[in-house]
């Protein structure tokens, strides 16, 4: 907010500066100008009576000049109107630029300011002071910072006001980000940042609604899928028929039952997107536990992060079934390794620790390797019952980044796939 608090400073002073230049233009060109222009057609006059009259001896000319030098304290140069210097008073001053031989009176730069009148007889008469008071410009100058400070300490009330306002409105749109979805903004005022204000709270309002009744009717679902499920468990269990049959059953008891959880996983990490029960966890001893399931061979360094330990493992659950499932008969590789060190304050955080699974299957093709960590996606050409991707890969992703790090799909050397999961936390 400090960056738009500094534009409406620069905004306000910038109008000031334009209001002054707008108005010292009216002022030249306003109709005052030409009774200006009299004036000097009148000062020309008189000095043009007191100077000797063209024609008339250098010297004579030269000592009018010189009193009239004196009397004003001026440098002073008279010129014929083909720009030829007649005779000059203190030091020799240039002729004026083109712009200006054709006003009756005119300022110029140069040597401070000097002035320029047009004598009747075409005459050009220039002076200037040698040694210009520079004290009125200082005052000038201190008058307008005076201007600009008092400008700028006068909209700062306003400003503050305003920015504060928009800084608490960008807090609470911050913390709905983040999931809280009971944030909401402040209602300051009756202009459009209330308005504004108002508008985020009726949206953050309907938000919260569809998202506790997703909540809620995945409950139920959940509720209404296990009911079943485990009168299903109970009746295989007393079914005495074929066994393979029954064994075909409890797997795909056992699957969905797996599903459900994963579902009721990814609601929880969705609306908490950050892990909140954070312990001290060695992801290699974890690693070593969860791969003596599979069979998976694992290596690497022990590693020490802050995480949510139930989370972590099912990250190591998942992309363990998952090499397995994909993976053929081929070995499971599991490796963990330290990274850099974390560095205090770094955003992003510094990644602590990598964790990599690896399998010797068919691979994933490049252009599918981010698909793979969607939400039920299944590769071309495999069908309803073929071997999908499921929620595995979606929730190994939303741990790792519940965790501050990343899950990525690499190919990996002598064909297969690799996941590779940095954790930061």
């Amino acid at each position: 907010m400090r960056r738009l608090a500094t534009q409406i400073h620069l905004t306000v002073v910038a109008v000031l500066v334009l209001f002054a230049v707008l108005a010292g233009a009216a002022w030249l060109h306003g109709p005052g100008l030409q009774e200006e222009k009299q004036l000097a057609r009148a000062i020309g006059a008189t000095l043009g009576d007191l100077l000797p009259a063209a024609g008339r001896p250098p010297a004579e000319l030269q000592a009018a000049l010189d009193r009239l030098a004196r009397r004003f304290g001026i440098d002073a140069a008279l010129f014929a109107p083909d720009g030829g210097r007649l005779a000059w008073s203190g030091t020799p001053l240039p002729l004026p630029r083109n712009d200006f031989l054709g006003a009756h009176v005119a300022l110029a730069s140069g040597r401070g300011l000097s002035l320029v009148l047009r004598l009747p007889d075409g005459r050009l008469l220039v002076g200037s002071r040698p040694h210009p008071d520079r004290r009125h410009l200082a005052v000038v100058a201190v008058t307008l910072g005076l201007l600009a400070v008092a400008t700028a300490l006068g909209a700062w009330p306003l400003v503050g006001r305003l920015t504060r306002r928009l800084e608490r409105l960008r807090l609470r749109v911050d913390d709905l980000g983040r999931g809280d979805l009971d944030a909401r903004a402040p209602v300051e005022g009756r202009d459009e940042v209330a308005d504004l204000a108002r508008s985020f709270n009726r949206a953050a309002d309907r938000i919260q609604q569809l998202v506790v009744s997703q909540r809620r009717q995945l409950a139920f679902a959940s509720h209404e899928l296990r009911s079943p499920l485990a009168r299903l468990r109970v009746s295989l269990e007393l079914l005495a028929g074929d066994a393979e049959l029954k064994a075909r059953a409890a797997q795909d008891i056992r699957e969905l039952d797996g599903l459900i959880d994963e579902l009721l996983e990814a609601s929880r990490l969705e609306a908490r997107p950050q892990a909140e029960h954070r312990e001290e966890v060695d992801l290699l001893a974890l690693a070593a536990e969860e791969g003596a399931r599979v069979g998976a061979d694992v290596s690497g360094t022990a590693v020490v992060v802050r995480g949510d330990a139930r989370l972590l493992r099912r990250l190591v659950r998942n992309l363990l079934d998952n090499a397995r499932r994909h993976g053929g008969d081929g070995p499971i590789d599991v490796r963990v390794e330290p990274l850099l060190p974390a560095a205090p304050g770094a955003v992003p955080p510094t990644p602590r620790a990598r964790l990599t699974v690896g399998d010797r299957g068919p691979g994933v093709p490049e252009d599918e390797r981010e698909r793979v960590f969607e939400p039920f996606y299944r590769p071309p050409g495999v069908g309803e019952t073929g071997a999908g991707y499921g929620l595995g890969l979606a929730l190994v992703r939303q741990i790792a980044r519940a965790h501050a790090g990343e899950a990525r799909c690499l190919s990996r050397d002598g064909g297969g796939t690799l996941i590779e999961v940095d954790l930061s936390a």
